[in-house]
């Protein structure tokens, strides 16, 4: 499904949501979520993606704008990565 949603095995409500948040993202003046509502999405459940998908942009920027790097880019293995993360876990973020 990340490769491909258009082929995807999945239902046609997931697709078109989908669709619109590719469009939402890319192309924002083009927008039309007319094949999402006559394929089943509910106005409540676009609204609800769309407020998704601006979060997680949001983190996303926020991140780029600390320098942030996925732990991959940083060198870590898995394994140093998740004692990484088990230290807030204990210790919390102060």
């Amino acid at each position: 499904m990340l490769a491909d949603y258009e082929s995807a095995p999945i239902d046609e409500r997931l697709r078109e949501t989908l669709r619109f948040l590719e469009v939402l993202t890319l192309e924002p003046e083009h927008i039309d979520a007319s094949r999402a509502l006559a394929a089943g999405v509910s106005r409540a459940a676009l609204r609800d993606a769309a407020y998704v998908a601006a979060a997680f942009n949001i983190i996303t920027r926020f991140a780029d704008a600390l320098g942030a790097k996925p732990h991959s880019e940083a060198g870590l293995t898995r394994e140093e990565a998740i004692a990484h993360e088990g230290r807030f876990f204990e210790l919390g973020y102060a």
